[in-house]
């Protein structure tokens, strides 16, 4: 439908629910229909905030439950164990303050993807300083003596339960729908159609695209062909009420930078919240911190490259988990191994070459998914390819039929990437890192983007988590630049972490 048509009607049928349909197609109008029913007042901080709460309670009230069972009948007394337990219920509530003022409510609905494994360090903060500051008021005050040993027990298990029950919390509000927030982007040019497309590909981020405010709209691409023009920016106001939006992200229209400034001033007595794609997102990461000169905002962008340290230590950490799990995996490399052989005639596992750190080749090791003569095949099967429309510069297909059925199964889970473990613990790989490409598309690399090569590359990495061969290969550069220079320890294991689901989920770009 053209932005004038969508233009008149917001203008002259704005409380008419049916007019909606016009604008924005039968499917989306479901949605915001079953929301609207199903909400009501509620937005998701509303109900997000509720069951973290529960999360949390539960999960502190089960640490200590274990911690007294498992130290029940000890010298401390029947008495002491009952004052205790009284103390700790009581002081619940200061426990979820003190939570509170670490910021662990309040994200979910200011985020687009926030996950508990962006809160891990705050929740080991805070029960580390409440456990403590339980402890010594127990021993200034004289109410209770709880052994330090229980202690320890509480917090250890406190520290693995209350995520565990954060992320519960989090899988359940992503099933109702008050967890959806209707949103909608200013400008419709490529910044806003990539943020667009982004959005599309996760829906677990629980957002509903609405549209496209913007006064000079670019084309549409063919994979947003369902999004609407809803207007110019003049009508984003009105385009907030009939739509229910709580979401409004700017990205870069071609209007003024006064107009669009006072657009977002405009918006504070619209109860949404408002993200901004800022200038060079390029090169912004997880790393980029923020701090002002008198009054002014910088973002500032950490040095490139690792120091001797900073190596050392991703290389001991890729050591001993690659050690630890390669012991713990051998009985399940043995079953998988024996299975391929029985599926399909050919080895176990699969050698290919791969390009490394520097631009030196190695050999990359893979269980075997496919049938033996795979690469005599591959220009039979050339026509399947997912990227040739458009990129040929990438070779995936979704259902390939060179993979057997045990393949099959493999790589649904990822589980054929395990062997890898064995290119880490010998030094050509790295735990984290940037996508491995063999040497054909490595060919494809240029310029800023062969800073990629300045780290090993990894078993799983920003374009693991984010969606693996769904992501288009500028993309998937991109995200390795930003990897490479903006490197941490701790991004590392967030990436590990979120690498799990991912892999549990299965299917999606696993191919």
């Amino acid at each position: 439908m053209s932005e004038g048509v969508a233009t008149g009607i917001l203008a002259g049928a704005l409380d008419e629910w049916e007019a909606l349909e016009e604008i924005v197609g039968p499917q989306t109008l479901e949605i915001l229909e079953r929301r609207r029913r199903a909400v009501g007042a509620h937005r998701r901080g509303w109900l997000v905030r509720r069951l973290l709460l529960v999360s949390d309670l539960t999960g502190l009230l089960v640490a200590f439950a274990v911690a007294q069972t498992i130290f029940y009948g000890s010298r401390s007394g029947v008495f002491d164990a009952r004052a205790e337990s009284l103390l700790f219920v009581v002081t619940l509530p200061a426990w979820v303050v003190i939570a509170r003022f670490y910021g662990l409510y309040s994200q979910d609905d200011r985020r687009t993807n926030h996950v508990t494994t962006d809160e891990v360090a705050n929740v080991f903060h805070m029960v580390t300083v409440c456990t403590w500051v339980f402890f010594a008021f127990t021993r200034l005050t004289g109410v209770a003596h709880p052994a330090t040993t229980k202690l320890l027990l509480f917090w250890t298990v406190a520290v693995v339960l209350v995520p565990l029950a954060r992320a519960g919390a989090r899988a359940v509000a992503r099933t109702r729908p008050s967890y959806l927030q209707n949103t909608v982007i200013v400008g419709a040019g490529d910044v806003g159609q990539t943020v667009a497309e982004k959005l599309l590909r996760h829906p677990e981020y629980g957002v509903n695209l609405v549209g496209f405010v913007d006064t000079e709209p670019k084309e549409q691409r063919p994979a947003l062909s369902e999004l609407t023009i809803l207007g110019p920016v003049e009508r984003l106001s009105s385009v907030i009420r009939v739509f229910d939006v709580e979401r409004v992200i700017i990205a870069f229209s071609r209007d003024s930078h006064e107009r669009v400034l006072a657009l977002i001033r405009s918006l504070k007595d619209a109860f949404v919240q408002v993200d901004i794609v800022p200038r060079y997102f390029e090169l912004i990461g997880q790393s980029t911190s923020i701090s002002s000169i008198e009054g002014v905002p910088v973002l500032s962008l950490p040095p490139r490259g690792l120091g001797t340290s900073a190596a050392l230590l991703k290389r001991a950490m890729d050591i001993v988990v690659s050690s630890i799990a390669l012991v713990l995996l051998c009985p399940l490399f043995l079953l998988i191994a024996l299975l391929i052989k029985l599926d399909s005639r050919g080895p176990a596992f699969f050698r290919q070459p791969r390009v490394g750190v520097g631009g030196r080749k190695f050999a990359m090791i893979k269980f075997r998914t496919m049938v033996r003569d795979a690469d005599e095949q591959k220009d039979l099967v050339a026509h399947l390819n997912m990227h040739a429309a458009n990129d040929s510069r990438m070779f995936k297909i979704a259902d390939d039929p060179r993979v057997t059925r045990v393949g099959h199964l493999l790589r649904r889970f990822s589980v054929d990437e395990l062997p890898q473990l064995l290119n880490v613990w010998r030094g050509q790989m790295s735990l984290v890192g940037p996508r491995p490409l063999i040497p054909s598309e490595d060919v494809y690399v240029e310029d800023w983007g062969r800073d990629r090569l300045q780290l090993k590359p990894g078993m799983t990495g920003l374009w693991q988590v984010l969606g693996r061969s769904e992501i288009p290969f500028e993309e998937m550069v991109r995200l390795d630049y930003l990897y490479v220079t903006n490197w941490s320890l701790w991004y590392d294991l967030r990436l590990l972490c979120g690498t799990v689901p991912a892999m549990l989920r299965g299917g999606r770009g696993a191919y």
